[in-house]
């Protein structure tokens, strides 16, 4: 009975590492393709607009920044 057990055992945990060993190649080969045929595109960088070029009203700032300390004094 023993025995029947140990090998029930050996027989699920190799279905379990076969299934696992398969999943590892499919995702690997699947991560392969997808970089062949869809690579990523470099992401331009984007220059920072200065405040003096910037179209924010300066009573917006002003807002932002009093509701920033505001908080900031509230959750310290």
């Amino acid at each position: 009975m023993m025995s029947a057990g140990i090998e029930l055992m050996y027989i699920g945990m190799g279905i379990v590492f076969a299934f696992l060993t398969m999943l590892v190649v499919m995702v690997n080969i699947m991560t392969s393709l997808i970089q062949r045929y869809f690579p990523e595109t470099p992401i331009t960088a984007v220059t920072p607009t200065s405040a003096l070029t910037s179209h924010t009203d300066a009573r917006v700032i002003a807002a932002i920044t009093a509701a920033v300390h505001q908080y900031r004094n509230k959750y310290k």
